[in-house]
């Protein structure tokens, strides 16, 4: 039987390698684990540390076709970080003058949460312990 032992990475492919890169490090607060450029595909891949668990792989690549997003498409739907305390998470996003939906409150757990996107408008979530 196969044992998956956790999620070991997420890659996105973004459309503004800096842009991307500064929300991911900056607005996000993510640690630069290492940073490539490949000549060969003229691609930047971005390793990024998310609390000392998980990994995000940001990559670039030359015109790479949008996203649908609205309405919502097979595929992955969102990526949800978790965070101790939403309301204090939320206001530092904003700050970046990045939007934020409206909190709302999950009917089965209880707990608070909210969507918001990254530059290339791939939905994020914050989900509140």
């Amino acid at each position: 039987m196969l044992k998956l032992n956790r999620v070991h990475h997420i890659a996105i492919i973004c459309s503004d390698y800096q842009k991307s890169k500064q929300f991911y490090v900056e607005v996000l607060g993510l640690k630069i684990v290492r940073e490539v450029y490949r000549e060969q595909r003229q691609s930047y891949k971005l390793d990024l540390e998310v609390g000392n668990l998980y990994q995000i792989e940001l990559f670039s690549f030359p015109e790479p076709p949008p996203r649908p997003s609205r309405p919502e498409s097979t595929g992955l739907r969102h990526l949800a970080f978790e965070v101790d305390e939403l309301d204090e998470a939320v206001t530092h996003i904003v700050s970046f003058g990045v939007e934020v939906e409206p909190i709302r409150v999950d009917e089965f757990t209880g707990k608070r949460f909210t969507f918001f996107a990254d530059p290339d408008g791939l939905p994020l979530e914050l989900y509140e312990r």
